[in-house]
């Protein structure tokens, strides 16, 4: 009833971790290690920002791996959302946490990279937030519910995962399946 697909859900599953935990890592890791460094907000700032730009590619790889694997899972296992009983939801509450994770992912960036011009000693950074003045405590703020909303929703998405893997099993699998179109008969009745 089930045929391998490793390489997908090696991608699928290797860019989950790596973007949860990465994540998380940076909100706890980073973010602690830079305020606890000896120095101002803006050398705080600085320090923070120059680790999660680093981050950034490869978390963008993560992500890319992450979505192709799961657009390939989607794929290879089409007949299950459509046939078996509560994949089809698992999958629409899948689908909506990674659409939120991958805006509050952006969102992040989009703030970190305010912080970090506005925080910057380069003068072209500073010449660039002056283009585009920022309230840097707001941003602050925002960023820092942003940094730790990616790996809340990104752990749901590690649960959500778990729970496709148990609707895979053959035990869940026929009775899903019969659930299903026993349903489906007897509202044609």
């Amino acid at each position: 009833m089930s045929e391998r697909n490793t390489l997908i859900r090696s991608l699928h599953d290797l860019g989950l971790a790596a973007w949860f935990g990465g994540s998380l890592m940076g909100a706890i890791g980073l973010n602690g290690a830079a305020h606890d460094a000896d120095g101002t907000q803006s050398t705080t700032d600085r320090i923070s920002s120059a680790g999660w730009a680093k981050w950034t590619p490869v978390n963008a790889a993560a992500i890319g791996a992450h979505l192709f694997g799961g657009g390939g899972l989607l794929a290879a296992n089409a007949h299950r959302v459509a046939t078996q009983q509560g994949v089809g939801g698992s999958t629409a509450a899948k689908t909506v946490v990674t659409a939120a994770a991958l805006a509050a992912t952006a969102y992040a960036r989009v703030l970190g990279k305010k912080v970090e011009l506005a925080s910057s000693t380069d003068p072209a950074d500073a010449e660039k937030a002056q283009q585009h003045p920022v309230d840097l405590e707001k941003a602050r703020r925002q960023l820092a519910y942003a940094q730790w909303a990616v790996p809340a929703l990104t752990g749901c998405l590690v649960v959500l995962n778990a729970l496709h893997g148990e609707q895979q099993r053959p035990t869940e699998q026929i009775p899903g399946i019969w659930e299903r179109v026993h349903s489906t008969t007897h509202l044609m009745h």
